[in-house]
């Protein structure tokens, strides 16, 4: 319908042909705004009203109105003809506007499909962030190639050829790009981080919860709100911590000593026992020494000993220690700083502040209780310890 309204412009002669070809481009832009306010407004109705979210994503705003520019270019680029002097020229130019508007609108189509993905629930845990970055940079250096050939007037495989000579500074160039991309598939390949987790990172001052993860880097929200961002062939060339698997498991572990001052260690007379036989696991403990010990005179038992085991029974006893998971109070090597009694243990509370305070709680019972077995913890003079041996 245009060619026949421009044949019937051209007929008459006092009509100029560059005047024609202003009509065109007014035509182009009119078509433009057709496709753009009318044709794809009625395409968005269209696709609010189905149910899936697939095509509110692959044909987002973006996407649509970067199409929407193939049409006006398309239109210029059959009556370039009318201006016979700059032909070549206006082709060479739409040309090279019509590559890019259509590698930017499969960029747009790539984004979208990003967007869709991470909708997807269960797909939520494996971003495919960096590929798609991975292949926007890959489409854009294809659209570089191209739109360079057709300045130089050369095909895109001689323009590939041409940079086969350049390898080694495109390599220097892209080193980085490279290392992340090769991060990006170790960690996607072996699930290394996902989106969500808590992960460590001591070099980069790194301690939160992840919230991206692209080609180039990993965004780590930390717990006093900064945000952290690490190259991501950093995180694998450096040692990180990974909290996932205390998450999905459901507890989290408690591992605290205290510090006994080794000079109020001692065997346990017959009162200090007596004072704790009412618990069972001490009683079948004060038990089964009685009847292991050969000595006619019996001292086996220690007040560290029993202490031990009112800590063992105090854990089993309490609702917030995992019973599905091995619990100890061990003897620790001797140190200058007294003898280390080691609590190990698993708190069925993981989020931070329930985990501490179940730890505070479990602390600062055994501390309180820890003279009742006549032993002390052990502590550094301070100043006013100082002070009193003064007077």
């Amino acid at each position: 319908m245009i060619k026949d309204l421009i044949k019937w412009l051209k007929s008459l002669t006092w009509i100029d042909d560059t005047i024609i070809f202003f009509f065109v481009i007014v035509i182009s832009l009119i078509s433009y705004f057709l496709i753009k306010d009318i044709v794809f407004r009625i395409i968005k109705r269209l696709i609010k009203k189905t149910k899936t979210i697939i095509d509110d994503i692959l044909f987002s705003k973006t996407f649509l109105r970067r199409i929407s520019y193939l049409a006006p270019l398309f239109i210029l680029s059959q009556f370039t003809y009318l201006v016979p002097n700059y032909e070549k020229t206006f082709d060479k130019i739409l040309s090279i506007l019509f590559v890019f508007v259509f590698f930017i609108s499969i960029g747009a189509l790539l984004s979208s499909l990003s967007d869709l993905y991470e909708k997807i629930e269960k797909l939520k845990e494996r971003p495919i962030k960096s590929y798609i970055q991975i292949g926007k940079i890959i489409l854009y250096s294809l659209m570089s190639m191209m739109i360079l050939g057709i300045i130089v007037g050369q095909s895109i495989w001689t323009i590939i050829t041409g940079l086969g000579a350049f390898t080694a500074i495109l390599i220097l160039v892209f080193k980085d790009t490279i290392l992340n991309f090769i991060a990006s598939i170790q960690i996607s390949t072996y699930d290394l981080v996902r989106v969500g987790d808590w992960i460590e990172v001591p070099k980069f001052g790194a301690d939160g919860d992840v919230i991206d993860i692209s080609l180039m880097i990993v965004k780590v929200q930390n717990f006093d709100k900064t945000i952290t961002i690490i190259p991501t062939y950093k995180l694998i060339e450096e040692t990180f911590k990974n909290w996932r698997g205390m998450t999905q498991s459901g507890v989290r572990r408690i591992k605290r000593s205290v510090f006994i001052d080794q000079r109020t260690i001692k065997f346990s007379s017959d009162e200090l026992i007596n004072k704790f036989l009412h618990i069972e696991r001490i009683k079948e403990f004060v038990e089964q020494k009685k009847k292991n010990d050969l000595n006619e005179i019996f001292k086996g038992i220690t007040n560290v000993a029993l202490f031990r085991e009112y800590v063992k029974e105090y854990l089993s006893n309490k609702n917030e220690i995992s019973k599905d998971f091995s619990f100890q109070v061990r003897q620790l090597p001797s140190t200058p700083e007294g003898l280390p009694i080691e609590i190990y243990a698993y708190a069925t509370k993981t989020n931070f502040i329930e985990y501490e305070d179940t730890q505070a709680e479990i602390l600062n019972h055994v501390l309180a209780i820890i003279n009742q077995f006549e032993l002390e913890i052990f502590q550094n003079p301070s100043g006013n310890d100082f002070k009193h041996f003064s007077k």
